[in-house]
């Protein structure tokens, strides 16, 4: 996989410009909006930024561009108001807009693949049995983190919050979304795993992080021969 120049990456990021400008056009509500699309507004210049030093794999830009996409959708309309959740309600007899619970879970399944591939290569637990449960927990931490954020706006907003807060009457909302969450994630590392493998063995050397350079400091270091 080259390091720095690869046609998937591109289209991707300009798809997720174009999507953005049209999920900034005509929002139900404009502070909503920006709330749920703050991360694409910061995360893809970020990536850009380090793209060079850090290129990321074509299967995380994937699912980093379809999350965005679940974001600008739930910001353009508010997560309660969706108009597909709204049909899938009807359709199977739903007490609530389901994309709310849809959004939740995503932001398991893709974060799980973003942690998975950080700790990979900056850290030395490339092919521990400690990867997925490690990966699996900070995505839950993660998902604990955003729903304070959501607290914190209840507070701060009071009823002006209500559309970012998305919980529709369920007196349970918080609990519901972090166990999604922790779905997401469970299910991204068991049945992703393999195919992200693949991915990061395929990125040239100097790209593989600081993860790959530690492992070849201790093959080296294993297969020096000894002073005698």
């Amino acid at each position: 996989m080259t390091a720095v120049r690869r046609p998937l990456p591109v289209l991707l990021a300009w798809a997720v410009v174009a999507a953005l400008a049209l999920s900034a056009w005509g929002p139900r509500d404009r502070t909503t909006w920006f709330l749920e699309t703050v991360w694409v507004l910061v995360g893809l210049p970020l990536i850009v930024l380090t793209w060079r030093r850090f290129p990321l794999t074509d299967l995380l830009c994937v699912l980093l561009a379809v999350h965005a996409l679940v974001l600008m959708v739930g910001g353009h309309y508010t997560y309660a108001q969706v108009p597909l959740g709204d049909w899938v309600r009807d359709t199977f007899g739903l007490d609530r807009n389901p994309y709310d619970r849809f959004g939740h879970l995503m932001q398991g399944f893709v974060p799980a693949v973003l942690v998975r591939e950080l700790l990979s290569r900056t850290s030395p637990l490339r092919g521990s049995r400690w990867l997925a449960p490690l990966t699996v927990c900070a995505c839950l931490a993660f998902s604990a983190v955003f729903e304070m954020l959501e607290w914190a706006a209840a507070v701060i907003g009071g009823q002006a919050a209500d559309a970012f807060l998305a919980t529709q009457g369920d007196v349970w909302d918080t609990q519901w979304d972090m166990f999604c969450a922790l779905i997401g994630a469970t299910v991204s590392v068991l049945v992703l795993s393999r195919a992200h493998d693949r991915q990061l063995d395929g990125l040239t050397p100097s790209c593989s992080g600081a993860g790959s350079t530690t492992a070849g400091r201790t093959s080296t270091a294993g297969t020096s021969p000894r002073p005698r």
